[in-house]
């Protein structure tokens, strides 16, 4: 493409109402961010359990820094791999119920990773909806993908018909839609072909499960149902990077065969040092995801007396759907104007007329912020389609 059509490109993409800027976020404490500016009170962000300001985390990484320096230098294969980045891969699998777990710099690079290693020319399976780092990687790793109708576990089975040898892959959470993947009816229909299953539970580890074991936790399967686990630990831990976790064998061949973990600098090593705090208090503050809990709820019932149209989550995710792009972008424009940040979402992130308002509770969120926002889509209701 050349210049001119850069610039083509760009006014078409503003005339569908799909542009999107950035803006300068500053946290001021709590859940209140200022955006150029302006404190606004954060609905949007996935720091689900407020863990990413604590000031144990903060001071962790500040320990870390002062013993590890701030970049790890190298990749984890060459001197990269510290102290920190160990003992985190141990507690992570630990946390998991698996044998071992391998640190990976974004959930992006760990998919890619994963699935070209697992994959390459073979057959992937994935939910129609799944993440753009898991379609990327079945794509990127030159394999056969078959996509499969949304949550249909019966639909999954049908696309793995006559195959024998496949890797059914899934969202945990979907994160635009905050429902749950139907992981155990999943685990049955891979493990009837003879597939392995993969998920991604970002947006579950650490909220969902009595321990914040995630979807897999609340359907009680393991290593042995579900052999690839992915995780994030910039949502609900609060920090950044990503791991997989899994036997053995399967991190072992992951070192030797994923080039995203081989050719790329580690995660620097205060970080880790930092997760390692917030996994521990994601672990022992079951508060947070109760206080999760009764927000979702709060803020659900509120939503039904106005007559609002959630989608059904009962995660901290809570998408209320709009439809058309310019109402979901003006809603968004609005709610910013009352001192509220809630992310207008629109294709491709979403399906075509599928523009939402991505609502995230967090649990540092107060009732009266929740109060207020639910107050502001009142005032909001008439325009909503």
């Amino acid at each position: 493409m050349n210049p001119a059509g850069l610039a083509a490109g760009l006014r078409e993409i503003d005339r569908a109402g799909l542009y999107r800027r950035r803006r300068a976020a500053e946290r001021q404490g709590g859940c209140v961010l200022a955006v150029d500016g302006q404190p606004l009170v954060d609905f949007c962000s996935n720091d689900y359990l407020g863990l990413a300001a604590d000031s144990r985390v903060v001071a962790a990484l500040q320990r870390g820094a002062e013993r590890y320096g701030v970049g790890s230098g190298a990749s984890h294969l060459v001197c990269g791999h510290s102290p920190a980045h160990h003992a985190l891969e141990e507690e992570l699998a630990e946390f998991v119920g698996r044998q071992r777990a391998l640190l990976f710099s974004t959930g992006y690079m760990a998919n890619l990773g994963v699935i070209a290693a697992l994959a390459r020319a073979g057959l992937v399976v994935e939910d129609r909806l799944n993440h753009a780092s898991l379609l990327d990687g079945a794509q990127l790793a030159g394999a056969r993908l078959k996509r499969y109708a949304h949550a249909d576990a019966a639909a999954c089975s049908g696309r793995l018909a006559g195959s024998h040898e496949a890797l059914v892959v899934t969202d945990g959470v979907f994160s635009m839609d905050g429902d749950l993947a139907p992981v155990a009816q999943l685990a049955a229909v891979a493990g009837a072909a003879g597939a392995w299953l993969m998920v991604d539970d970002a947006h579950g580890l650490g909220v969902l499960g009595p321990s914040g074991g995630g979807v897999l936790e609340l359907a009680g399967l393991g290593q042995a149902e579900v052999p690839v686990l992915v995780g994030t630990l910039g949502k609900a831990f609060g920090t950044y990077g990503a791991f997989v976790a899994g036997s053995a064998d399967l991190i072992e061949y992951l070192i030797q065969r994923a080039r995203t973990y081989a050719y790329t600098t580690a995660l620097p090593p205060a970080l880790a040092a930092a997760t390692r705090t917030s996994l521990a208090l994601a672990r022992a503050e079951g508060w947070r995801r109760e206080r999760l809990t009764a927000l979702v709820r709060r803020f659900r019932q509120g939503a039904g007396r106005l007559g609002l149209d959630l989608m059904e989550s009962a995660t901290p995710i809570q998408p209320l759907r709009i439809g058309a792009n310019e109402p979901a972008l003006a809603a968004s424009r609005e709610l910013y104007r009352q001192g509220l940040l809630v992310a207008a979402i629109r294709p491709p992130t979403v399906p075509a007329g599928g523009a939402r308002l991505r609502v995230t509770l967090n649990a540092l969120h107060s009732d009266e912020q929740v109060d207020c926002l639910l107050e502001a889509l009142a005032g909001l209701a008439q325009t909503i389609p």
